[in-house]
């Protein structure tokens, strides 16, 4: 896997961190160093962690899966793509909270479904056979840049941006699976 497909794959899994941090964003205004160093290592201790939790789980089966495992890293990435477009097409809450999301079971809350699609790249990963060390430091590190970036223009760009975010992020997912699909059955 080129270094280059990593970091695509990378951003894609943090639109979900950067959709949410720029929601954060709207609602604090002003962020402090505090509050932004908590989200930041929250996102990104979590965008770490679930590939490395979906690598382990599909270390198990992958020679199982090996006849069809480019069909599976299709599918999975088509699948949390497809969540991500429908999750910035229809939005359950606008993004405001009563209280602190960077603080507590909120942040908590919202590090691990922003980092739930992570796990099903972390299983892709697997079945491709792919070290998972480098990709998961990659996507934790970025996940928390765009958390970060996210923060800081929220109270500018507001909520519409954040939602175009998630669909551009399942997007390049889609794309990423698409690319590993057409590599093997070419």
């Amino acid at each position: 896997m080129s270094f280059i497909t990593l970091l695509v794959i990378a951003i894609g899994l943090g639109m979900d961190a950067f959709a949410v941090s720029v929601a954060a964003g709207v609602k604090l205004c002003r962020v402090s160093p505090a509050q932004m160093l908590r989200m930041a290592l929250a996102f990104g201790f979590f965008q770490f962690s679930m590939p490395v939790f979906g690598w382990l789980a599909g270390r198990t089966v992958v020679t199982a899966l090996q006849a069809i495992d480019h069909w599976v890293a299709f599918g999975l990435l088509a699948v949390v793509g497809g969540h991500m477009i429908w999750g910035g097409l229809n939005p359950k809450q606008k993004g405001r909270w009563d209280r602190d999301p960077t603080r507590g079971w909120l942040l908590f809350t919202l590090a691990v479904a922003t980092s739930i699609d992570a796990l099903a790249v972390g299983l892709g990963f697997s079945v491709l056979q792919v070290s998972i060390w480098l990709p998961a430091l990659i996507i934790g590190l970025i996940a928390a840049a765009m958390t970060v970036l996210g923060l800081q223009i929220g109270c500018r760009v507001g909520l519409v941006f954040g939602e175009r975010m998630e669909i551009l992020g399942g997007l390049i997912l889609i794309i990423i699976g698409l690319n590993i699909l057409m590599q093997h059955l070419v």
